[in-house]
């Protein structure tokens, strides 16, 4: 299952294909709170797919037996135990792809000449990914970082290491000691782990933390300049450790990190009603959203709303009524992240009287 979406990607995933191309949305529910319900609803949500396409008479017999038999190969590849909150399927001719959001999506199937990508985009913003570089004399390690957890990333030949040929063995026992750090061979190693950290910077470009002792931390930045604009921790002994040690001694650096970002959006928020460029609401941002207005849209992470669309203004609306717009959040997210709008997801209740979403406009 994907779970990062690259720019590169997401420029992949919205060309237009030959209809059917076909989206199928659920969600979801992570292996502690599961059950055996999300097994069910994809069963029937992919089943309604297949209705879908047997009913539709702009698909034809060949084409409708290719795109079925993306959605059963999607749907093997699906694994429940790795769930997060939302799944999505995107199937069409000669190609499927499933995706595991950290965001709940509403549950529906699309076909259309191309895939439904709001939620996918929502869900990234929402996420706030970022790579950590565990830092030794000996190893550097890779770590691809989300709202609960890093996973080590294998990418550009992550994990480095240097071997015993390259590696004085009598310097083992002090690869934390600050005179590993002096050697010429510690230095190439370092100028090859920043050459290769560059290279993923340019591909997947995204906030990054370095971790390692002061010495590590020093000697990477003489050597090179990816690891310019990182945010350094001084902690060692991580480049040997598991996810969970990273996790942990990063964690109150981030939870700092969030709590100053809601700070300073509740400061700008506050600022543009001062000068008059606050909004605030579902329809007045959903129209500001949609004219490029947007500078600023700020959501708190678990708003959901139903709505419909009458007369150009969206009223509050149920589940499963009529024309129902059940993501107009993420509808609204990607559309200002469209027109170049800054989008941040802040903590529930940090927007006040804002209704839970609120914007600073261009003018």
């Amino acid at each position: 299952m994907e779970h990062a979406l690259s720019p590169a990607t997401l420029t992949e995933l919205r060309r237009p294909r030959p209809y059917p191309a076909v989206s199928v949305l659920t969600p979801t529910h992570r292996r502690e709170r599961g059950g055996g319900q999300d097994a069910v609803r994809l069963r029937n949500v992919v089943t309604e797919a297949r209705k879908r396409l047997e009913s539709d008479p702009a698909v034809t017999r060949e084409r409708r037996a290719d795109v079925v038999a993306q959605l059963d190969r999607a749907l093997a590849e699906v694994d429940l135990t790795r769930a997060e909150d939302g799944l999505v399927i995107f199937a069409a001719p000669g190609e499927h792809q499933v995706w595991s959001l950290a965001r709940p999506v509403p549950e529906r199937v699309v076909l259309s000449d191309t895939f439904l990508t709001r939620n996918l985009v929502a869900a990234q913003s929402a996420e706030r990914r970022f790579w950590v570089l565990s830092v030794a004399a000996d190893r550097v390690t890779l770590w691809s970082g989300g709202p609960d957890r890093v996973v080590e990333d294998r990418s550009r030949g992550f994990p480095l290491h240097r071997g015993r040929e390259n590696f004085d063995a009598e310097r083992q026992g002090r690869v934390g000691d600050a005179r590993a750090f002096r050697d010429e061979g510690t230095r190439r190693f370092l100028r090859e782990a920043d050459s290769a950290l560059g290279a993923v910077l340019r591909e997947r470009p995204r906030p990054l933390y370095v971790l390692g002792e002061q010495a590590a931390l020093a000697l990477l930045d003489e050597v090179g300049g990816a690891a310019a604009g990182a945010v350094r921790v001084r902690h060692g002994g991580l480049a040997h450790a598991g996810p969970e040690a990273v996790w942990q001694a990063l964690r109150p650096v981030l939870e700092a990190a969030a709590e100053e970002e809601a700070a300073s959006v509740v400061r700008e928020l506050t600022s543009a009603r001062g000068h008059r460029t606050f909004a605030a609401g579902l329809d007045e941002l959903w129209r500001s959203a949609r004219e490029g207005r947007v500078r600023l849209l700020a959501v708190e992470e678990n708003h959901r709303a139903a709505v419909r669309d009458v007369g150009g203004h969206l009223v509050p609306a149920e589940s499963g009524d009529l024309d129902v717009r059940e993501d107009i959040v993420d509808e609204i997210v990607e559309q200002c992240l469209e027109t170049g709008a800054e989008v941040r997801f802040v903590p529930d209740g940090t927007l006040g009287d804002a209704d839970r979403i609120a914007g600073v406009l261009r003018y």
